[in-house]
């Protein structure tokens, strides 16, 4: 136990180091007023909006462009935007409650407005005025898709591995290669797109990738079939080809060279959107029981009445309640200015394991129920399992 201690002590000291200038903690649960509102029309857009029509876009694979107009119009999308940009500047807690509660109705839809964010965060990290004038401008005069590429059929987390190519030629930038399982792909107006710009395979990762805004309707650019998975189809997932496609180097994410570095820091502020949209899945998983559990009765009484029952019951409650501290905390570090790469990591997969564990937790208690299309947990369990 001293052990582990001092372990947890030295990665935390490792990984949230304090800027310096920063001011001491300040530990707080409790939610602003201007928060509970965001929490609350967002939850009521939730139930009205994406719970009615979540069981339709699961069954079709249609991508949800209604509920996203009313999302947009309710200012529920592109939350991170800077005022600067027409956006509303949402701190990344704030951000996490929106997505939480969308996710609480479907994580499908949930993905379906955060694949934006995904797309807009590096911009905002690392993009310039001109840069981010031009694409995040637009995102927030009319509902537009955005669509985040770093993932290929051979290289996902491993970012260092991408083999998508970038090549210098003048003052332009010739891309080529291929990108799987990008969100929004078949609907994106632009793409954040990350290659590789040095081919030395001893060029240390921190100066061998570039990143690039580019538009969709680039010439080169060839977007795949809709892939139709086992969970979250409101979202739309396809891969998309480069051939020879010509940037601006206006349209460098960064410096030239420093793509890398911009993937970490992106990877900051979008794992706790994850396992945000987790924690919504988690608690609607424990509400759905929760309910059942009451109406359903055997030998003579509600079922969660049954000890069994009840267990399984508090250990989802635990469960989503843990999760919910760790994305919590990572939104805390952030937003106060520290590094929150391990609550960040934390809150993503206890996150992810909260909510395949709650939902298959759920369908137990629906027991044989739990199994049919008609009853909500069976589609709970199918869309966890993605995180």
């Amino acid at each position: 136990m001293a052990f582990l201690g001092r372990l947890t002590r030295q990665l935390s000291k490792r990984f949230n180091p304090l800027v310096p200038g920063s001011s001491a903690r300040s530990i707080s649960f409790n939610l602003t007023d201007e928060q509970k509102e965001i929490q609350e029309t967002t939850y009521k857009f939730a139930v009205e909006e994406v719970v009615p029509t979540a069981a339709h876009y699961d069954e079709t694979g249609d991508y949800p462009w209604e509920v996203l107009q009313k999302a947009f119009d309710l200012g529920l999308m592109n939350t991170t935007i800077p005022q600067e940009y027409g956006g509303l500047g949402l701190s990344l807690l704030e951000a996490c409650i929106v997505q939480e509660e969308v996710g609480f109705g479907c994580t499908g839809i949930a993905t379906a407005m955060g694949g934006n964010s995904l797309a807009e965060s590096p911009v905002i990290i690392a993009g310039g005025h001109e840069l981010k004038k031009k694409y995040l401008g637009r995102m927030t005069e009319e509902l537009l898709i955005a669509a985040y590429g770093v993932t290929e059929p051979s290289a996902g987390s491993d970012v260092a591995s991408i083999k998508t190519s970038s090549r210098k030629v003048g003052d332009e930038y010739v891309i080529n290669g291929g990108k799987m399982w990008i969100t929004n792909c078949g609907h994106a107006n632009w793409f954040f797109v990350f290659t590789r710009s040095d081919p030395d395979p001893k060029c240390p990762a921190a100066k061998a990738f570039t990143a690039f805004v580019v538009d969709a309707d680039a010439p080169g650019v060839t977007v795949g079939r809709k892939e139709w998975n086992m969970g979250q189809r409101a979202s739309d997932t396809r891969g998309v080809t480069f051939d020879d496609v010509v940037v601006s180097k206006d349209n460098i994410v960064g410096e030239a060279g420093g793509g890398f570095k911009v993937a970490m820091k992106c990877f900051d502020k979008t794992r706790p959107t994850v396992g945000a949209m987790s924690l919504g899945l988690a608690r609607r998983a424990l509400d759905e029981a929760s309910k059942y559990s009451i109406e359903r009765k055997t030998m003579g009484k509600p079922i969660f009445l049954h000890q069994a029952v009840n267990f399984m019951l508090a250990d989802m409650a635990m469960r989503y309640e843990l999760a919910k501290l760790a994305v919590w905390r990572s939104c805390a570090d952030y937003d106060e200015g520290r590094r929150n790469t391990y609550y960040a990591s934390i809150g993503k997969l206890y996150g992810a394991i909260a909510a395949n564990k709650n939902a298959s937790d759920a369908v137990q208690v629906f027991g044989g129920n739990g199994f049919n299309k008609d009853y909500p947990v069976e589609k709970l369990m199918r869309d966890a399992k993605i995180f």
